[in-house]
C-alpha cells in the first residue's frame, strides 16, 4: 500500500488568525486545573473539530456529532454566544422543560454547562424519537446518530 504523503488535517497550519486565538483559548482552558470536563475529553474534542475543520471555539467544546452541531448552529449567535432562549425552545419542544430551573447552576461557564448537559438528555430523546422539534421545523437525524444514541 503507497504512502500518502499528505499531512493529516491537525497538523496543516492554521492561517486564519481568528481560528489561531480559537485554538489558543482552547489551550488555555485545557490547562485549567478546576472542571467539570476533563483534559483528556478537551483534548479529544480539539482534535476532533480541527480534524473536520471545523472552525471557531464552540466546535472544539463539544463531541462534535450531529446533535452537538445542530444545537450549535441554532443557539448561538454570531459571537458564539448562547441565545438562552433558543435553546429552551429546543428544549420545550423535544419534551424537556425547564432546564434553568433544572440546571440552575450560574457559576462561571454556566451557559456552556446548560448546553452540553442539554444536549446530553436530548441526545437520547432525539435518537429514540428519531427528531429533532426546534421553532424553524422538524429535524431528522442520520441514521448513524440514531443507531448509535438509541436507548429504546
Amino acid at each position: 500500500m503507497a504512502k500518502s504523503n499528505r499531512k493529516p488535517k491537525i497538523l496543516e497550519v492554521v492561517e486564519d488568525r481568528a481560528e489561531q486565538l480559537a485554538i489558543a483559548e482552547i489551550d488555555q482552558q485545557i490547562a485549567l486545573p478546576k472542571s467539570v470536563v476533563l483534559p483528556t475529553y478537551k483534548v479529544r474534542y480539539k482534535l476532533r473539530a480541527l480534524d473536520a475543520g471545523l472552525k471557531g471555539k464552540a466546535a472544539k467544546r463539544s463531541n462534535g456529532d450531529w446533535l452537538a452541531e445542530t444545537v450549535k448552529k441554532l443557539v448561538l449567535n454570531e459571537k458564539e454566544k448562547l441565545v438562552i432562549e433558543r435553546l429552551e425552545a429546543i428544549c420545550e419542544a423535544n419534551g424537556l422543560p425547564n432546564i434553568q430551573t433544572r440546571w440552575p447552576n450560574k457559576n462561571k461557564g454556566w451557559e456552556g454547562r446548560l448546553r452540553m448537559t442539554s444536549c446530553i438528555v436530548l441526545r437520547k430523546l432525539v435518537a429514540d424519537n428519531e427528531i429533532l422539534h426546534t421553532p424553524e421545523g422538524d429535524l431528522v437525524p442520520p441514521a448513524a446518530f440514531v443507531a448509535r444514541n438509541r436507548t429504546i
